[in-house]
């Protein structure tokens, strides 16, 4: 029991660059304090004792602003930062070494009781500020949920959730899709941690689309153009008139840079 409330503590100082010492954290992180009372009443809701186990987490709500449902699971090395609002339904299941920032919602789309309403975290998942994970599904392990995205379906282990509905990037081989370079410190290299799920310089897939989509259009324009600057030589040696039409254009107009200026990064 010692021992994992020291790796509690222990998993915030290592991702939380705020956090100077443990007698801070026990004192001052709301998220550390769910944590610890959310022990008993999950203990009391899986015994029976299904009132007690709510007025405890009740209590915590009030004391640190984060609801956890007594019937929730939460693995070892689990961080809430700030952890204002953060909502974890009854069914809901958080894989160790998560890391939960604050407005996250982790709720359910049926009502039916008893059955699996609520996500499944797998290990390492990031889900940053105000992201909202709906349903009974899977995330997989070292998934990242942007900001204020809304997921509505499965995540793959490794890929990355932007945008509302969430849209998948998927992972990189043998890395997370938002990989960062690793920190280097004195004669060390500590591995990179993505906070609030996303690198900058991350682009969302709607965005990957419409760059592809332009510079296929703008090929396209390219290769248009060289076919009546063709027929446009092709008719100049003949002597029955000219073969391009009035309206056909022979120079470039698509603009590709100014719309890829307009999307921005």
């Amino acid at each position: 029991m010692l021992s994992r409330l020291r790796s509690d503590i222990q998993c915030i100082l290592d991702r939380d660059p705020a956090a100077r010492s443990r007698w801070e954290v026990v004192t001052c992180y709301p998220g550390l304090h769910a944590i610890w009372l959310h022990r008993p009443a999950h203990w009391c809701w899986g015994r029976g004792l299904r009132w007690l186990g709510r007025f405890i987490s009740h209590v915590s709500r009030w004391l640190t602003g984060i609801e956890i449902h007594p019937g929730a699971t939460i693995g070892r090395g689990v961080f809430i930062d700030h952890g204002m609002g953060v909502v974890i339904g009854e069914t809901a299941v958080v894989g160790d070494g998560c890391t939960i920032y604050h407005g996250v919602t982790l709720g359910g789309t049926s009502l039916y009781k008893g059955a699996k309403r609520h996500p499944t975290l797998g290990r390492d998942v990031v889900v940053a500020a105000g992201a909202k994970v709906l349903g009974g599904f899977e995330v997989g392990d070292g998934a990242k949920i942007g900001s204020n995205a809304v997921v509505i379906k499965p995540v793959p282990a490794g890929a990355t959730a932007v945008g509302i509905p969430a849209r998948i990037i998927p992972s990189k081989e043998g890395q997370s899709a938002d990989v960062t370079e690793p920190h280097k410190g004195e004669g060390t290299q500590a591995p990179a941690f993505s906070a609030y799920g996303v690198a900058p310089q991350q682009e969302d897939p709607l965005t990957q689309a419409m760059r592809g989509l332009i510079d296929s259009a703008g090929a396209q324009e390219h290769q248009i153009a060289l076919l009546w600057r063709a027929i446009e030589k092709l008719s100049a040696g003949q002597h029955a008139g000219d073969c391009v039409p009035r309206e056909a254009a022979t120079r470039e107009q698509f603009e590709a840079a100014k719309l890829n200026d307009i999307i921005g990064k």
